[in-house]
């Protein structure tokens, strides 16, 4: 298993990775207008440009994408794992991760978590600090979990 810092040629398997998990996962608790809204906030500039701007990591497994996580300081973003790969330990291999690389430079991390990681990120000890809504099209309501976890300097 490889995890590393994606560079500009990962750019396309990432989106499709992000893309598809969006679309395989999120209708089972969004409804179709929050779906798209996700997939418009992982578009293929959002994606491109976090990949120049050294936020994005890959993890890879027999020569293939397995799953991505971002980091922009001490906030984790665009955690996902290929749907056939999930519930098989990446996305934790990926936080435990991220979460070495921020805890050597900050005390806590913080991430907004979709409804389908909530658990998750629970389990991994992150609390929820606040419940956020943001209202998209056609009158649905996004609801997520900002969450956060203390950090100690020995991960």
């Amino acid at each position: 298993m490889e995890y590393f810092k994606a560079s500009r040629e990962h750019g396309e398997l990432i989106f499709n990775l992000v893309q598809d998990t969006i679309n395989a996962v999120y209708p089972r608790y969004y409804p179709k207008p929050v779906v798209e809204f996700f997939c418009g906030i992982h578009s293929r500039d959002n994606i491109n440009r976090d990949i120049e701007e050294g936020c994005v990591r890959v993890l890879w497994k027999d020569g293939r994408l397995v799953g991505t996580g971002s980091r922009k300081g001490n906030h984790i973003t665009r955690v996902f794992v290929a749907p056939e790969f999930q519930g098989q330990g990446y996305g934790r291999r990926i936080m435990e991760n991220l979460e070495r690389e921020i805890a050597r430079e900050y005390p806590s991390i913080c991430l907004d978590a979709s409804l389908p990681a909530a658990h998750f990120y629970e389990s991994r000890g992150y609390k929820t600090v606040r419940h956020g809504k943001t209202e998209v099209e056609n009158n649905a309501i996004l609801v997520y979990e900002v969450m956060e976890k203390q950090m100690t300097k020995n991960l």
